[in-house]
């Protein structure tokens, strides 16, 4: 299929289709029927937000994965609309300045999460509730419409389209920019890299307010007419029940989803379904083969962020660990941005371990074209990222002599340990090789005197119990554990704190440091045991950062 300039195109192309396009539990509706229900809600747009001076023409979507997510991403792209997707964890005052920093004139929701928006200041939003009979009135008036009936103005590959919250870690989130030329050329590379087409089915459980969802599932199942299923939130125990209900062939996973799905009780029909490809970020190779050899399907590990300003695609050569090279037309260097010079290629020992991490392990920067297309009303954060020309991306990398590159976290996960630089990314993918470990999360906690410690979070598998001497053990055994990537605490949790797209909640972890509520195990020296970190050790602590001004947590 031949690509199209905008996401507006593509919507009009399921006209006329009378395939099954879009389903989830209780609806099933065929591309022709999602092609007339986005022109219906156009329709409808157009008629709510009249032109008026200094009126953007945004709309918020605040709901779980359900058809009218995508039947309102329709119509926006039909319309000439931009989306913000709101994430609903979010609360109160956060939640209403997300909403009124996107300059939403129109919120779509429903009745589930009215209790978020009681009380908060909204002036000049209208509200529209999908699950009521006042929606259905609201809407039945347009029945009739075509796409390309209504739009607020013309639609061009420029059109704003998304405007997608960035997860970091500290500050408010960043809207960043996405036009529907851009989403429309993701989806058609996507459906060119993973031969994606129109018998294939991709199951969206991740939230559709994430850009993963929304760019690398929706994005390239609408490019090759491929239908879409939905689950209204991720779920471990219901995954594979899903995919063959829909008989899924695709899907998408951010953060830790993998290893919730791993989590669940192996059974005889774990193979039984035409699923041929997971796409995503952050599994880890140990849970990707864990994964592979469990339901025999690939998982591939791919990078680029919802700004748009780096990709790297996988090639069959890459090494295991790595991500891949640049993908064509960018220029990835990784950059020591405290000096401005490109790192070093990494270089291993033969069992592994990197070498000269401290050297090698940078910034990714791309000095070649760019996507990115900026942040909405944040000059400040579009300067950060456009430095001397360049986009950085704030994420961790090293690249070895061939070019190839590995993920080491994001740039707020470097760890200094005894003048030496460490990424958490590293850390975690060798602790995840401990058998009894469901979930591993690392992070840095204040050294008492400079630099930081390494503490590592782990979620025990179900009906394990962490044995000191056993954990001492594995770690020994580690051939490419350097000897400043031992975590120093241990905390021992059910399970680790996520955000609402499945990545660690790391934030909440530093906060906490090594006084939590959960049990926790330490190394009083570098070359003892592992041992109850106990009320009068923490008190002994205390007394050591205080002695030399220091917290003992980052916050």
């Amino acid at each position: 299929m031949r690509g199209a300039d905008t996401v507006a195109e593509l919507v009009r192309r399921q006209w006329g289709d009378h395939r099954i396009g879009l389903r989830d539990e209780h609806h099933a509706l065929t591309h022709h029927q999602v092609a007339a229900g986005a022109a219906a809600r156009a329709a409808l747009l157009v008629d709510l937000m009249p032109p008026v001076p200094g009126g953007e023409p945004h709309l918020g979507i605040l709901l779980d994965n359900t058809p009218e997510y995508p039947l309102w991403l329709g119509a926006a792209a039909l319309a000439g609309a931009a989306v913000a997707g709101i994430n609903p964890t979010r609360r109160g005052a956060e939640l209403a300045r997300d909403i009124r920093h996107t300059a939403c004139r129109v919120l779509v929701t429903q009745r589930a999460h009215l209790p978020l928006l009681d009380g908060l200041p909204l002036p000049g939003v209208r509200l529209l509730v999908t699950d009521t009979e006042a929606y259905e009135e609201l809407l039945a008036p347009y029945g009739n419409a075509r796409p390309g009936d209504a739009q607020l103005g013309p639609v061009r590959p420029e059109s704003r389209f998304l405007l997608s919250f960035t997860s970091g870690s500290t500050g408010a989130p960043k809207a960043a920019l996405c036009s529907q030329g851009r989403l429309a050329a993701a989806g058609s590379s996507l459906t060119t890299h993973f031969s994606v087409g129109p018998d294939d089915v991709h199951y969206i459980c991740m939230p559709m307010f994430h850009g993963n969802a929304v760019i690398a599932d929706w994005a390239p199942a609408l490019a090759a007419g491929a239908g879409v299923a939905l689950r209204a939130r991720f779920s471990a125990s219901r995954f594979l029940a899903d995919v063959r209900r829909f008989d899924a062939t695709y899907f998408t996973y951010v953060g830790r989803a993998v290893q919730y799905l791993l989590a669940t009780p192996p059974t005889p029909e774990d193979r039984a379904h035409r699923l041929r490809l997971g796409f995503g970020t952050e599994a880890g190779a140990v849970d990707a083969a864990r994964f592979r050899e469990r339901f025999g399907v690939p998982l591939v590990e791919g990078y680029g962020s919802s700004e748009g300003g780096a990709s790297i695609q996988r090639t069959p050569d890459t090494p295991t660990g790595a991500v891949g090279r640049a993908a064509p037309g960018d220029d990835l260097v990784v950059m020591d941005a405290e000096t401005g010079r490109e790192c070093e290629p990494a270089r291993f020992s033969p069992t592994g371990v990197l070498l000269n991490a401290s050297e090698a392990v940078g910034e990714l920067v791309n000095r070649g074209r760019s996507t990115f297309e900026g942040y909405w009303r944040n000059p400040e954060a579009e300067a950060a990222r456009l430095r001397s020309g360049w986009y950085w991306t704030g994420d961790l990398f090293y690249r070895d002599a061939d070019g190839f590159l590995y993920f080491a976290g994001r740039t707020d996960d470097r760890l200094r340990v005894d003048s030496e630089n460490l990424a958490a990314a590293m850390i975690e993918h060798i602790l995840a090789r401990w058998d009894r470990a469901a979930g591993v999360a690392v992070y840095a906690i204040p050294d008492p005197v400079a630099g930081d410690q390494v503490m590592a979070a782990i979620a025990l598998r179900p009906g394990e119990v962490f044995d000191a001497a056993e954990f001492g053990a594995f770690l020994a055994a580690q051939g490419d554990l350097s000897t400043k990537m031992p975590p120093r605490f241990v905390r021992v949790m059910e399970e680790l704190p996520l955000t609402a797209t499945n990545k660690i909640a790391r934030a909440v972890l530093r906060a906490a440091g090594f006084r939590s509520p959960d049990p926790t195990w330490w190394r009083p020296g570098p070359d003892t045991a592992y041992e109850p970190l106990t009320p009068t050790a923490i008190t002994t602590l205390l007394a050591t950062y205080s002695h030399h001004h220091r917290s003992p947590s980052y916050r």
